[in-house]
């Protein structure tokens, strides 16, 4: 008698994947730092996180959702941090020193989260409507307060700002390409310095 063909059984499905989110987010900061946005694609970054490309669609529409995310994670932070800082009581020497503190706090928390931020700038600002709330419009509102008040010399408080921030960003960015050693945190105090004498200059 003819044996009867056994069932056949359909391949498992691979289980849903716990705490996906981390692993993707992770898994993508490291291939846009490295490859850049437009060339990473979801199926690399799904294999990176060891998830299936649905669980990254479960959490985001595609790539460019997930680095715009990312990207404002650390800059809604960033502008929430030195907002803290520059209100706080103290003398504009030590409001400088706390902003740059969280700055580089920021910095060296998360290396990888603060890298894509600061490489993605030119890429995702433009598409940020101005607020009130944002790093750059903070640090310019208050320069601006402080050449009223005659604590400043008078001069525009936009290119005040651009000046100070590039102390510290132009330094992160040597960070990130390994010509700054050492934590961040390390050089605050020169940082800090740098910048107050860009602000007191005439």
């Amino acid at each position: 008698m003819p044996r009867s063909p056994a069932p056949s059984r359909e391949p498992p499905k691979k289980p849903r994947a716990r705490n996906a989110r981390p692993k993707i987010e992770r898994a993508a900061l490291k291939l846009f730092i490295h490859e850049g946005v437009d060339a990473a694609t979801t199926r690399e970054i799904a294999e990176q996180a060891g998830v299936s490309e649905g669980a990254l669609y479960r959490h985001y529409k595609g790539k460019d959702e997930l680095a715009l995310a990312l990207f404002m994670e650390t800059h809604n932070r960033l502008g929430k941090m030195m907002m803290e800082a520059l209100a706080a009581e103290g003398t504009l020497d030590e409001k400088v020193g706390a902003a740059v503190s969280a700055y580089c706090q920021l910095a060296d928390e998360d290396f990888l989260l603060f890298s894509f931020h600061l490489v993605s700038l030119n890429r995702y600002l433009p598409y940020d409507k101005r607020r009130e709330d944002d790093p750059v419009s903070i640090t310019e509102r208050v320069i601006a307060g402080l050449m009223q008040d005659g604590t400043l010399p008078k001069g525009d408080p936009a290119v005040k700002a651009a000046m100070a921030l590039g102390v510290i960003m132009q330094a992160g960015q040597n960070k990130i390409y390994n010509r700054l050693p050492g934590p961040l945190s390390q050089h605050k105090d020169a940082f800090t310095k740098g910048i107050l004498a860009v602000l007191y200059s005439g």
